[in-house]
């Protein structure tokens, strides 16, 4: 083979907190609040009545809204969910869900699709945008994992740092939510989500720290307890954690209808109480202040602390309209077909793809004519969709199609005389959404779906519409292929057929571990805990984080269990060798540089991923752990030299002894790989 060795230059920057190195890219958005913002919120709060002050931090009662007052020039602040398009009584682009951003191990494209949003947002005239969600996906069972960035903190911070710069390089704030520990959705207003101060800090912070550092405008407080107290009234979480130790300025608002009392919500640090104020307001606060139990300096502080941010963002000074922005966005809609070809994931390939030209193509399922999302925040009225049949059609005479309809045991002729059947499943905002849990079983009917297909074809692809692991024992050894491709947005069914055409390559990476059976997961035992207890008149179910920091694949490399798909799998149409490793130090950081090799027939994008496990821990710690990574892109037949740097944070383990992070001197493996278990090249280095 003719190798060409391209010269590229990857840009890395650190992401001290969670101890990761990534790509990201170079605009660095942020609007500080600086001396200037405060001096002038704070002569706005003096010329307040008490009772301006006190109904100004209690939201509006229109639902997305921080009220205006308008004698003061004070405008109307617009709120609209964000994790996957711009919504609330608006139609707009609907995006490839927060965990399809996640698996798309593309910082660039997170960042355009933020930028895309924050211009969504400016023609709405919205101001505050609540995304991204950055809770780590526990357990598949979660009914909003698909809002969120995956199961490792590494991954989910260089994820949702690319999305808030993106956002915010717009004039928009971007809200990180939800904070913290919010990791399943049933019972959510009475689970207490407890874990050690080791766990928090190493799996559940970093994502939160990495966008505090980032320069995000707001944080949305979460409905679970942590450690039996109420996120929205946590004083550790809100204040000491969050504002004092990480030094956030922006304002923490509670998610809504997340608050129980007044006095717990004043003193947590909770600086904006939505949708209304049902605990924060004036005539449940004059009483607090008439009596000496709350201080009017410290309304003041929390009115002065969303001002502040308004006004660092302008929004006091121009308008947020944009009326130059089209709704319907050439570049929002372009951003969305990337995002669709990047994120979705090959698990399987048998041979099965790409599709034959000329073959003919029986399509099938639930999915086949719809593009779903989940659903709650994150569901979306989209302008337009193409479905994967619209999107086959599409691809024209090469790839005749027949749609099955919903009678399919009626088709069984048309399943066996097509060269290939496409067989579309999953979730949908029904069945996958806020306020609930969901089933690892696909929603029912659709595992007989599948079997039936695979009885009268050998050549069966299934294509997963999905936030997260489904069951697949029933049918996926009977099955040619198998593709994931999330919540896609609405480009996501011309993505998927020109993927399954092989007019792309698969590029996407699981950002998730895929287990073979629910009792394989590491949170099995520890998921649905119930022992309830008495709390302000209702029962508090207490789930004990028992798994501690081994979450996911960490989890399953403790156990020595093998999923089905691990974190970081995702096949291509072509092959990649990795060769050269080296590893040195640069200063305070670690360099680890490697030359990757096309050496197949297609062009396409390999994934490259650093993982470090420490050799002789002085306590427990993962065998190996995520903490860099770059996805290049190589033609067939040629190179590229990778370097990836890691910050000297990388090598780090919270120590609840001293209550912050260390290293211990000694000697670590620096492993790449294609996965977490398919592990390429080693070597050891020495701190």
């Amino acid at each position: 083979m003719n190798v060409r060795l391209l010269s590229i230059t990857v840009g890395v920057a650190f992401l001290a907190s969670a101890g990761c190195s990534s790509h990201q890219p170079a605009d660095d958005v942020a609007y500080p609040v600086t001396q200037e913002h405060r001096d002038r919120a704070s002569a706005l709060v003096a010329r307040m009545t008490l009772e301006e002050k006190c109904d100004y931090i209690g939201g509006s009662k229109d639902g997305f809204y921080i009220r205006p007052v308008e004698r003061l020039g004070i405008p109307l602040i617009r709120m609209a969910d964000g994790p996957q398009g711009v919504r609330n009584n608006t139609r707009s682009t609907l995006f490839a869900c927060g965990v399809a951003a996640a698996a798309s191990w593309n910082e660039d494209v997170a960042y355009e699709m933020g930028v895309a949003l924050g211009q969504d947002s400016r023609a709405r005239g919205v101001h505050i945008l609540l995304g991204p969600g950055v809770n780590i996906c526990r357990s598949p069972l979660c009914g909003r994992n698909f809002e969120y960035m995956g199961e490792d903190p590494c991954l989910a911070a260089a994820t949702a740092v690319g999305y808030i710069k993106g956002v915010q390089s717009q004039g928009v704030m971007a809200t990180v939510k939800h904070f913290a520990l919010n990791n399943q959705e049933f019972n959510r207003h009475h689970v207490s989500s407890d874990a050690d101060e080791r766990t928090i800090n190493e799996i559940y912070f970093p994502a939160f720290k990495a966008a505090v550092d980032a320069g995000v405008a707001s944080v949305m407080s979460s409905y679970n307890l942590v450690n039996n107290v109420h996120a929205a009234e946590n004083r550790w979480l809100l204040t000491e954690t969050l504002k004092d130790k990480w030094g956030f300025e922006g304002f923490v608002m509670s998610d809504w209808t997340s608050t129980y009392s007044t006095l717990g919500c004043v003193r947590s640090g909770l600086d904006l109480e939505m949708p209304e104020g049902f605990c924060m307001n004036y005539d449940a606060i004059k009483p607090l202040i008439e009596t000496g139990v709350v201080r009017e300096k410290d309304i003041d502080g929390k009115v002065e602390t969303i001002l502040a941010s308004l006004i660092a963002y302008g929004f006091l000074d121009r308008p947020q309209l944009d009326t130059t922005i089209k709704e319907d966005n050439p570049y929002s809609r372009e951003v969305a077909y990337k995002l669709s070809c990047e994120s979705a994931v090959l698990l399987k390939n048998e041979g099965a793809l790409p599709l034959r030209k000329g073959g003919r193509v029986a399509l099938m399922g639930p999915r086949a004519d719809i593009i779903p999302c989940g659903g709650g925040s994150g569901s979306v009225d989209p302008l337009y969709s193409i479905s994967l049949y619209e999107g086959m059609n599409q691809l024209g005479e090469d790839f005749p199609v027949t749609l099955v309809g919903e009678d399919y045991r009626k088709a069984a002729r048309t399943l066996k005389e097509a060269d290939a059947v496409v067989v579309s499943v999953g979730f949908d905002r029904q069945t996958e959404k806020e306020d609930h849990d969901r089933t690892f079983a696909l929603p029912q009917g659709q595992d007989e779906l599948i079997e039936f297909a695979a009885e009268h074809n050998d050549n069966v692809i299934v294509v997963i519409y999905s936030g997260g692991a489904v069951d697949m024992r029933r049918w996926h050894d009977k099955v040619s292929a198998v593709l994931m491709g999330w919540y896609p947005g609405q480009e996501g069914g011309l993505a998927i057929a020109r993927m399954l055409a092989g007019e792309i390559s698969p590029s996407g990476r699981l950002p998730i571990s895929i287990e073979a059976r629910p009792e394989d997961n590491p949170t099995y035992d520890n998921y649905y805990v119930e022992k309830p207890m008495t709390k302000r008149g209702h029962s508090t179910l207490n789930v004990t984080y028992g798994e501690g920091i081994f979450v996911g694949y960490r989890g399953y490399e403790k156990k020595g269990v093998s999923p089905l798909y691990p974190f970081g799998h995702g096949l291509t149409y072509t092959s990649f060798e990795y060769s050269d490793l080296m590893v040195s130090r640069n200063g305070d950081g670690v360099d680890v540089t490697l030359t990757v090799t096309n050496t197949g027939n297609f062009d396409a994008a390999e994934v490259v991923q650093i993982y470090v496990g420490e050799d002789n821990p002085c306590v427990a710690r993962p065998a190996k752990e995520l903490k860099g990574y770059d996805k290049v892109f190589i033609p067939k037949g040629e190179s590229a030299v990778v370097t990836v740097r890691l910050p000297r944070s990388a090598f780090a383990f919270y120590d609840v002894d001293i209550h912050d992070w260390r290293i211990n001197p000694g000697s670590f493996t620096i492993m790449v790989g294609a996965s977490s278990q398919d592990i390429k090249l080693k070597e050891h280095i020495i701190l």
